[in-house]
């Protein structure tokens, strides 16, 4: 076999996984591994998939489904010669913005940015130290969702704190990078002319940002210090008055555990439905809670998409990624028809096709549907550490 670079994309609630051809990026390999309530549920794809007929991951823990996946990697492709593994790690803190090889003084020292990605950067990191136990010297490289980011404007990274707070990191640094270099690099065959113009990236998912870009490059987003920030998202909060964090560790008796995991895992969609974190699910639903909460989250998303189209000073386009972006026409919908003051319009039938171009034909602004694959970008940003 040719030599291979594994992309390894770990969360909360899942692991996404690709094998790619280290010379040409050839996908060889695709995985997805969802950790439901009673059981994972595990989907293979690509030429080599027949080879892992035995790999389905048990448990629920992303750590676990590493070390199987790697066990039948070792059975089913015996021949295979692996040159390294490629994560995603959602915090770089004031890392230099770049991909890094990893070792354990480097894995300790993005540790301590767990807590400001808190379902995400310990089970990644996890998933780090699994693969170093059972494949021992394979060398091992960070992609970090904050380094899109790193180039935005110095104004749109400050909090109004005391100066010594911004030189200890606390700052804003924006996420769902990896995706949004995707999508930056697409737009010159999605968008022709105007892909170096004014576009906002609207990521719905179980997590959720926008994103500004000008000249295909991010000049701010929706998110800040942590992900909590911005759009209210499955589980979590989104922008909140920080008086309430406030409120509730002084007059309800709350600790600092209990009110982090009311934010992060009890909030968004599923705290305001009373019902699911799922998209899906709310709008299958005649609960009026549940469209209480869709309601929520296309006001909320309106409002950020024209904060920022007033810090790019207009709009050509806009983008709609994450598997609530993509895979939900009618929340699409409801959000362009209240963005149709910026000049959206959407093209109906090609909206419900989920074509890649919505917008109508001649209409100000451009419309774009977009499926990101992160894995791809990770093998890609390995190759030159190799």
């Amino acid at each position: 076999m040719s030599d291979e670079i594994l992309a390894l994309n770990v969360g909360s609630s899942s692991l996404r996984f690709a094998l790619f051809d280290a010379a040409d990026l050839a996908l060889r390999l695709r995985g997805h591994v969802d950790f439901g309530k009673d059981h994972a549920r595990t989907s293979l794809s690509g030429p080599l998939a027949g080879h892992l007929g035995g790999f389905a991951a048990a448990g629920q823990d992303a750590g676990e489904a590493v070390e199987q996946l790697i066990d039948s990697l070792h059975v089913g492709l015996p021949q295979l010669s692996l040159r390294c593994a490629s994560h995603r790690i959602v915090h770089g803190g004031d890392l230099e913005p770049r991909p890094y090889l990893l070792h354990a003084g480097l894995i300790e020292r993005l540790e301590h940015w767990a807590p400001m990605a808190l379902l995400h950067q310990s089970v990644a990191l996890k998933a780090v130290r699994r693969m170093a136990q059972r494949w021992p010297g394979l060398p091992q490289v960070a992609c970090f969702d904050t380094t899109f980011h790193a180039g935005q404007p110095e104004v749109a990274r400050l909090y109004a704190l005391p100066r010594h707070y911004t030189e200890a990191g606390i700052r804003r640094y924006g996420f769902h990078g990896v995706a949004c270099e995707f999508i930056a690099d697409a737009l010159p065959r999605l968008a022709g002319p105007i892909a170096d113009g004014r576009v906002v990236i609207v990521h719905l998912g179980s997590g959720s940002s926008l994103c500004a870009l000008q000249q295909r490059r991010s000049i701010a987003s929706s998110m800040g210090f942590s992900v909590l920030d911005g759009l209210p998202m499955g589980t979590r909060c989104g922008s909140l008055d920080p008086g309430v964090i406030l409120h509730l560790l002084d007059k309800s008796g709350m600790t600092v555990a209990d009110v982090e995991d009311l934010l992060y895992r009890r909030s968004g969609l599923l705290g305001v439905s009373g019902i699911s974190a799922d998209v899906r699910v709310l709008e299958a639903s005649d609960d009026p809670r549940a469209q209480q909460a869709l309601d929520l989250l296309v006001y909320r998303a309106v409002a950020e998409i024209g904060a920022m189209a007033a810090r790019l000073q207009g709009l050509d386009a806009i983008v709609f990624s994450g598997g609530a972006g993509t895979g939900s026409p009618a929340l699409r919908a409801r959000i362009a028809e209240r963005c149709g003051w910026l000049g959206v319009e959407l093209d109906a039938a090609a909206n419900g096709r989920g074509d890649e171009s919505i917008g109508r034909i001649g209409a100000r602004v451009a419309v774009y549907v977009v499926h990101v694959d992160e894995e791809l970008m990770l093998a890609r940003a390995a190759r030159p550490l190799l």
